[in-house]
């Protein structure tokens, strides 16, 4: 190549690749580096944002929440007879606080299905799940299953690992080799409106 050939290769080039906001996503992407143990997690995480079929709905995360503190009242409230209420405050109570031990490891899902009535998740509860906590036996857990996510109780029966439903019109779900399991966290806090 000669010193007047202008050099065509590399570097952006006009009109070259895809245009903002024609990807899968429906919206402009950023490329970023993520730890390799992260990958198949935020893999299946972005496979199954919003509403997926058959999946949790992931709820967006926020990285530095806002801390908003809410007066907590000394008094405990009486849900047999009644009783005297005091009337000041204890202290505040921040709900980051209360609900997210590690901000980094904490995502938030909304609950499908019945198969958890039992242990008091229905259906459109927010889950607040702990990544950071580990799985073991007697934990309800957030896991993927050949790309569906589901929630249910960890259980092991001797070798034999399986997720259990907390309501006997749905069956438990025995892990085995043929199923790709992935388990994204532990459930430590159901956020449920009455």
């Amino acid at each position: 190549m000669s010193e007047t050939t202008p050099n065509k290769r590399g570097g952006q080039r006009p009109g070259a690749g895809r245009k903002p906001g024609t990807g899968s996503f429906g919206e402009p992407t950023k490329p970023i580096r993520v730890p390799l143990s992260l990958l198949p997690s935020i893999k299946a995480m972005l496979a199954h944002a919003g509403n997926a079929p058959g999946g949790l709905p992931i709820l967006p995360f926020t990285a530095h929440p806002t801390k908003l503190e809410l007066p907590l009242f000394s008094g405990k409230v009486a849900a047999g007879f009644p009783s005297p209420a005091d009337d000041y405050v204890e202290k505040t109570l921040d709900l980051n606080e209360l609900l997210v031990k590690k901000p980094a490891a904490t995502f938030f899902a909304r609950a499908q299905g019945e198969s958890m009535l039992g242990a008091g998740i229905h259906p459109n509860d927010i889950l607040v799940i702990d990544r950071s906590i580990a799985p073991v036996p007697g934990k309800i857990v957030i896991c993927a299953l050949n790309g569906d996510m589901t929630v249910k109780r960890l259980e092991r029966d001797g070798e034999q690992w399986r997720l259990k439903a907390e309501n006997p019109d749905y069956p438990d779900i025995i892990i085995h080799a043929e199923l790709d399991t992935l388990v994204w966290g532990v459930v430590t806090t159901v956020i449920h409106p009455v």
